[in-house]
């Protein structure tokens, strides 16, 4: 007789590819649950401050949900790109994703990645900070890349992992923080709460 699987404890409070296959790269068993949160950005607020609000906020939307008995654990994260002080979030069109491209061109910017882990007892959280430096990027460059398609949901209007890989002349930090989920980080976060690591991959959900 086959013994009926158990749903994974941990839950990732987000709809990220990026996050999803970051997660299934270390052998991490999860479900899925995006949620659907107000994520504008409070007046005045920093960024180190705005990123950690914004994860914090997923993980409780999360918990707000299981049901009575549950003992799952909610991993929730946020990524935004700065520069020069400047909160660089989703483009909202073209041309406010070839201008956040171009004003990285030639330059260095910070990528801050907030991570949150919690159930029903107890709460850690975390920011991993990065540093990405492009070099010169075309006005033509900037218009070609936009057509692809890739930046239009990405934090600062590019995707490291993707075709903007030729943009980048040094990182400084985690690679995979500057991609969505800082994985050292966030694996010493998942054995506080006794997540295994390393097991067989998959994801359901």
């Amino acid at each position: 007789m086959q013994l009926k699987s158990l749903k994974p404890r941990l839950i990732l409070a987000s709809a990220s590819p990026r996050r999803k296959e970051l997660l299934t790269q270390i052998g991490v068993q999860f479900q899925v649950a995006a949620q659907d949160i107000d994520e504008s950005r409070r007046k005045g607020e920093q960024p180190l401050d705005f990123v950690t609000r914004i994860a914090g906020s997923k993980a409780d939307s999360a918990l707000a949900k299981l049901l009575p008995g549950d003992d799952q654990v909610i991993l929730a994260a946020d990524t935004v790109v700065v520069c020069d002080s400047q909160l660089l979030g989703k483009p909202e069109d073209q041309t406010d994703g070839q201008r956040m491209l171009l004003s990285l061109s030639n330059r260095s910017h910070r990528v801050l990645t907030a991570v949150t882990l919690a159930d029903r007892t107890q709460r850690q959280s975390l920011v991993c900070e990065s540093t990405v430096s492009f070099g010169p990027i075309s006005k033509q460059q900037a218009a070609a890349y936009w057509l692809t398609g890739e930046p239009a949901d990405k934090a600062g209007g590019y995707a490291i992992q993707g075709r903007a890989a030729v943009f980048v002349k040094h990182i400084s930090g985690s690679y995979s923080g500057i991609v969505g989920l800082p994985l050292f980080e966030t694996a010493m976060l998942l054995e506080a709460f006794d997540i295994p690591v390393n097991e067989e991959l998959g994801a359901e959900g």
